[in-house]
């Protein structure tokens, strides 16, 4: 089977690397990565490029697509390529607004009747200040848009609110859901869907903060484990009944079938799981964490689900464990300089290094991103993964290179 990948982050990098593992696809990527070069042709159509994503699809003879970021998801790649009668492994234009629009999924999660917290739709700063009574302690401020992982806000004060709410409505203009802090460990579902049915993989948990400790400001996501320690036997079980298939069954309801895979990040909360936020396609970095515990014939199970013939038979979960380390750039994720030489990738031993944020200057692999790199380990337990991935970490090199030592311990 031929697959196009669209996409040139970890994530994509770990899709492409489990769809080499089994089933001799001939595999491509657009644009890809110096990572996923390795193990595809790669092609220079950005993500986003809809019209060039089809074009490049058709001219392939693609049996299947696999969009990895949220934004042409959002922008409708998978209406233009059903419009091209060309597969498509993610969800229509309208459920992908799930992910596009936060207020959306928090009014289709209570239509479903999906836990989530109460929550309150702000068009400007002072519509913030009144929602919140001016007391920031215990409020949540949400970007409705995309904002690649990066649009969420806890206020710890006065000054730090404003910070926020400068970000948030720049130009004075914006749209901001505003909901109370829930309190408890984070989990992160992935479901591989079609439908009305689904298969929930194991849990991970996401390390968002940018430091250890869970300090600092939020980013993509600097670490993942699975699956997630702490998470209740049978929880995939319980996430599929009264989270998943009620929000796919609420999607058709409205005359919108959900095809691709659907991510709830969730919170063990005191008064039972809740849902925190809805993405579109597959977490980064908990792809690279998840994907290394599945084998199988995972393009054939993609296939099924874009068609509508659902098939998840093909997919094993192995015993044990998972971790990925992602080492960023020094300023993520803020500013920073890239271009600096990269070495110590291949002595980096019994690891998978997915490439995020990397190119080739004058034959040298070099920083080409805020995260630079995914480093995932697996082992009989997660310490041992934990202690892969670290070993490995250790002796890779950039300047001003920079990781959480905390993964999986938080």
């Amino acid at each position: 089977m031929r697959i196009l990948v669209a996409g040139s982050g970890g994530r994509e990098h770990a899709v492409v690397n489990a769809l080499s593992r089994r089933g001799g696809h001939d595999l491509h990527a657009a644009p890809g990565n110096p990572g996923m070069a390795a193990v595809c042709e790669c092609h220079p159509v950005k993500a986003d490029d809809i019209q060039g994503l089809v074009a490049l699809a058709s001219r392939l003879g693609a049996d299947l697509v696999v969009p990895g970021p949220e934004a042409p998801l959002v922008a409708g790649i998978a209406d233009a390529l059903e419009a091209s009668g060309i597969p498509c492994f993610g969800p229509s234009a309208a459920c992908a607004r799930l992910e596009g629009s936060k207020w959306f999924a928090k009014e289709l999660m209570t239509s479903a009747g999906v836990r989530t917290a109460p929550g309150l739709l702000c068009t400007t700063p002072g519509e913030v200040r009144e929602a919140t009574g001016g007391s920031w302690d215990g409020w949540v401020l949400k970007d409705d848009g995309l904002a690649a992982g990066k649009g969420v806000f806890l206020p710890d004060g006065e000054a730090g609110a404003e910070d926020a709410l400068g970000r948030l409505f720049p130009g004075g203009g914006g749209r901001v859901v505003v909901e109370r802090r829930l309190c408890g460990r984070e989990v992160s579902i992935m479901a591989i869907c079609s439908g009305v049915e689904a298969l929930v993989l194991p849990p991970s948990r996401d390390h968002k903060r940018a430091y250890d400790g869970d300090r600092g400001p939020n980013t993509g996501g600097m670490g993942a484990v699975c699956p997630a320690p702490g998470i209740p036997d049978g929880f995939e079980d319980w996430a599929l009944s009264n989270v998943v298939r009620p929000v796919l069954g609420e999607l058709r309801r409205r005359g919108a079938d959900y095809r691709g895979v659907l991510y709830a990040g969730m919170i063990l909360a005191p008064e039972g799981p809740s849902v925190l936020e809805f993405n579109c396609r597959f977490g980064d970095p908990e792809a690279q964490a998840v994907l290394a515990l599945l084998e199988g014939d995972i393009g054939a199970v993609f296939l099924s689900c874009a068609t509508g013939k659902p098939d998840f038979s093909g997919i094993e979960v192995l015993p044990g464990a998972s971790a990925c380390v992602v080492m960023a750039s020094g300023g993520y994720p803020g500013t920073y300089a890239s271009g600096f030489r990269i070495d110590g990738i291949d002595n980096a031993g019994d690891v998978t290094v997915f490439h995020a944020g990397t190119a080739v200057s004058e034959g040298r692999l070099v920083t080409a991103g805020g995260r630079v790199l995914g480093v995932t380990g697996t082992g009989a337990g997660l310490g041992e993964a934990l202690e892969r991935a670290y070993a490995a970490v250790r002796g890779i090199t950039f300047e001003g290179a920079f990781w959480r030592k905390d993964i999986g311990a938080v």
